[in-house]
């Protein structure tokens, strides 16, 4: 294998991993009768491709504590071991690593599965080639981890739907989706267009690597954790037969990875195709819908990829309440760090989250989460000066500093009012306009709301 030379991927991880199967584009059409796909992964242009696109995207190391930095030398030695072992039938995948992260609205706990960098580096090579055999025949209602589709245009095309008069919504929640793919109606899956049992062998082989926990690995007999680079497109080809279904019943639907949103015309509609699809996973693909999280309902009660709709005839998107409540969680750990640093040390660790949050959301008509949310990270940042200024002749003092005539400086530093109450008091904003923060570069979601409408 010629040496792989490590760059930048410029992937966006937010967008749930759509970038990384873009490494697919521009291939030829293979026959999806090739029974030799495995001579495809292990060839030296493909594997440098894999290899980029893994130092590219860096992430934790696996159970082998080998990191991305390290994979390059590793492969310049290894290399010819593992390719033999590959085009052999008998490489063997390490255990994953659990990770548990919070998930979305902080109820539980998500597992991820972190392989080790080498089995990324193989499950990329692998993807570059699976994806082109079946990326084609999926459904063009599906738009979660494929190449030039994205979360934007599902939600454009929910909005459609329901402009068009499908003011009912049938919002499914696979239970426990990548925990519960059964591995056997997979495989039946993946081997109707991969005829190399090498690779079926080596597929299937991921899927029972097992989960490393407290040193002890626990086999994976179903399921398929989150965190490598396969996993996505596994749960495409599962749920494309769920796809064709929706497609032959003639239904309007939307799909991104395991969340699906169906639109229908009345509540009695919705309540039948809820019943029909739950016997139809149930029995097809062995999967359960989560009925507590399920439901059939008004599209502007619901949220669909952290948007909301509102309930006009001509709806317009918007922030779903949960998308800004998750935001406050991640920003109130940032001010919970800043009160020992200088507030320009704060906003430039907000920067990222706060251009990647108007970034995602960027297609929401509806302004008012954006002024909101403006108006309490700005007095957020004068409840951290207040704090920091802790003693009264300081408060006093900076207050003056700022423009304060004596008095009311004197005045507002003795008030005996707790620092919330000051950061909303007028004294902190007169000390402290929106302009200071401009200044110091902190990034306003409004502006930048505008900005994007003004350009659309």
């Amino acid at each position: 294998m010629p040496d792989p030379i490590p760059e930048g991927s410029g992937l966006n991880p937010r967008e749930y991993g759509v970038g990384a199967l873009s490494a697919a584009a521009g291939r030829e059409n293979p026959s999806p009768e090739n029974e030799m796909v495995m001579e495809e992964v292990v060839e030296s242009k493909n594997l440098m491709k894999a290899c980029r696109r893994v130092v590219g995207n860096k992430g934790a190391a696996g159970v082998d504590e080998m990191t991305v930095e390290e994979l390059k030398p590793y492969l310049k030695t290894e290399w010819p071991k593992i390719k033999e072992q590959l085009l052999g039938d008998r490489y063997k995948p390490q255990p994953v690593r659990r990770v548990e992260i919070p998930k979305p609205g902080g109820k539980g706990l998500r597992m991820l599965g972190i392989p080790t960098v080498v089995d990324r580096l193989i499950q990329q090579a692998v993807l570059q080639v699976l994806d082109p055999i079946f990326d084609p025949g999926f459904s063009e209602s599906s738009y979660g981890f494929r190449p030039g589709r994205s979360a934007h245009q599902a939600v454009l095309k929910a909005r459609e739907y329901v402009a068009e008069g499908k003011r009912w919504v049938v919002d499914l929640d696979i239970e426990k989706f990548f925990d519960r793919v059964n591995h056997d109606v997979l495989m039946a899956r993946v081997a109707r267009k991969v005829k190399d049992k090498r690779l079926l062998r080596l597929i299937r082989r991921y899927l029972q690597a097992g989960i490393m926990a407290g040193g002890l690995v626990e086999p994976a007999r179903e399921g398929t954790p989150q965190g490598g680079p396969l996993s996505p497109l596994l749960s495409n080809v599962l749920l494309d037969e769920l796809d064709k279904e929706l497609e032959s019943r003639g239904h309007a639907f939307c799909r991104y990875a395991d969340d699906c949103n169906i639109y229908v015309a009345s509540r009695r509609a919705g309540e039948r195709v809820m019943e029909s699809v739950s016997q139809f996973l149930e029995k097809r693909l062995r999967l359960k819908l989560n009925k507590d999280k399920s439901s059939v309902d008004r599209p502007w009660k619901r949220k669909f990829l952290g948007y909301s709709m509102t309930s006009e005839k001509q709806p317009r998107l918007k922030v779903a309440p949960g998308s800004e409540a998750r935001l406050r969680v991640k920003l109130k750990v940032i001010f919970k760090r800043g009160r020992g640093r200088s507030v320009g040390q704060v906003i430039e660790d907000m920067k990222k989250l706060l251009v990647g949050w108007s970034n995602y959301f960027k297609l929401a008509e509806v302004k008012n989460v954006f002024e909101r949310l403006d108006e309490w990270v700005r007095r957020r940042m004068r409840c951290i000066l207040w704090r920091q200024w802790k003693r009264t002749r300081t408060r006093a003092k900076n207050l003056i500093k700022r423009g304060l005539p004596k008095d009311r400086a004197w005045k507002s530093a003795t008030n005996g009012r707790g620092p919330w109450w000051n950061a909303g008091a007028s004294h902190m904003n007169h000390a402290f306009p929106k302009s200071y923060f401009d200044h110091l570069g902190l990034v306003s979601l409004l502006n930048r709301h505008l900005c994007f409408v003004g350009s659309s």
